[in-house]
């Protein structure tokens, strides 16, 4: 078990007074993840993993425990760099959130405003499954910029989506999830556009390819493709210098071995993912940089990231957002009956509220997310903690099941 400590992180102010409320026992909290991450490696539930939680700033555990690759035994290091897949769509829509703050557009910008494509959205009314042709009706009204933020917009994923009718819609299209395609991303958000959205927006919360075409507007408005944005504007000025859409070749060597169980037991992926996706996309130079999913990270570049937003927007005297946009992050958004007791949502990320706080211990206004293979997060403002935990696992059985597990063995050694 590997014990690192980034000096970028530990250059945050330190806890100043013992009587703070919610003040994590360290010693406590070394002890009981420890254990948790032992009984996960023992059971077979995970073969790898790098958590690192801090609190007021000052980190308090950072280990990596088990393999980076389990069938070379090759240890795991806090070095090691995670497709993190979805923990993208946090910075994609933080960029989208500055270039509000620049007057680039309205949340409720209709989002035809912006891309023509959307102009006509329909959504899916009869579906012939001997055939696989469909019906539509014209939607209730035109999606928005916040509908992208809060998945609202009746815009699934193709693969997972819990309606089998936009499955074979999607598959027939060859839309899956959009990192290690080989399209352009223009291309991407204009067949979107010519398929049926699964309900009128703003009537469910529906997870799926909102954040990639929120990464496209960010390219419209910024003039800059994704990538040289979130460098040059979010991942320089943070010293994320780890994160990348495409690893520099004397990085690979850093990347973990993605795994998939098989009769109960975690094995290295063979063959290709989702739709014809490499397990090895980061190292595909690729024409395509994902807002939804295509990064790859380390623990301690996305709490740098996560310290940003704790802050109030600014790293280092460097100002990202005001805090009013970041409380604005921070509230529910879904309204009607996508508004439910299971998950509240802000812009770009799932957020605790007075109606989701039985759900786990953080305190309100906590923001959280995750990604494909089985990566999680979460910042609480309340008692000033980050919590990261990231496998490369994919298609975890329980998705949620390891981030709740962690945040309970840490709130759990709140000393006061």
């Amino acid at each position: 078990m590997e014990t690192y400590t980034n000096e970028l992180i530990s250059a945050r102010p330190a806890i100043k007074s013992a009587t703070q409320p919610h003040l994590l026992d360290s010693k406590l909290l070394n002890i009981r993840i420890d254990q948790f991450a032992a009984r996960r490696l023992a059971s077979g539930a995970m073969t790898g993993a790098h958590i690192l939680i801090l609190q007021d700033g000052k980190v308090l555990y950072n280990k990596a425990v088990g393999y980076a690759d389990v069938v070379t035994q090759t240890p795991l290091r806090t070095d090691h760099i995670f497709r993190i897949a979805s923990q993208t769509k946090a910075i994609t829509s933080v960029a989208a959130l500055m270039l509000l703050e620049e007057g680039c557009y309205r949340l409720d910008d209709p989002l035809q405003k912006h891309i023509p494509a959307f102009k006509d959205a329909a959504v899916l009314d009869m579906y012939n499954e001997t055939d696989g042709t469909y019906t539509t009706r014209p939607a209730a009204r035109p999606i928005t910029v916040r509908d992208l933020f809060t998945h609202t917009s009746g815009i699934g994923y193709g693969l997972i989506s819990e309606d089998p009718r936009m499955n074979a819609i999607y598959a027939k299209s060859a839309l899956g999830f959009v990192f290690g395609t080989h399209e352009k991303l223009k291309a991407v958000v204009e067949k979107i556009a010519s398929l049926p959205l699964r309900h009128h927006p703003g009537e469910a919360f529906t997870y799926g390819l909102n954040t990639d075409i929120l990464g496209y507007l960010v390219e419209i408005w910024s003039g800059q493709t994704l990538e040289q944005f979130f460098q040059e504007r979010i991942f320089d000025p943070l010293e994320m210098h780890d994160t990348h859409f495409h690893l520099p070749q004397e990085k690979e060597h850093r990347l973990v071995t993605l795994q998939q169980r098989v009769e109960g037991q975690l094995q290295k992926v063979k063959g290709m993912l989702f739709n014809g996706v490499d397990p090895q996309y980061p190292t595909d130079p690729g024409t395509i940089h994902s807002g939804g999913g295509g990064l790859s990270s380390t623990a301690e570049d996305y709490a740098q990231f996560l310290l940003m937003l704790e802050a109030g927007g600014t790293y280092k005297g460097h100002r990202f957002l005001s805090p009013a946009t970041i409380a604005q992050l921070r509230l529910n958004h879904l309204t009607g009956s996508a508004n439910t007791d299971q998950l509240q949502f802000g812009l770009g990320v799932a957020v605790i509220t007075p109606r989701t706080q039985h759900l786990v211990p953080a305190g309100i206004g906590t923001i959280y997310w995750g990604g494909a293979f089985n990566t999680k997060y979460w910042q609480d403002p309340v008692s000033k903690i980050i919590g990261i935990i990231l496998t490369q696992e994919y298609l975890p059985e329980d998705y949620n099941a390891l981030r709740e597990n962690l945040q309970q063995v840490v709130y759990g050694a709140i000393s006061n």
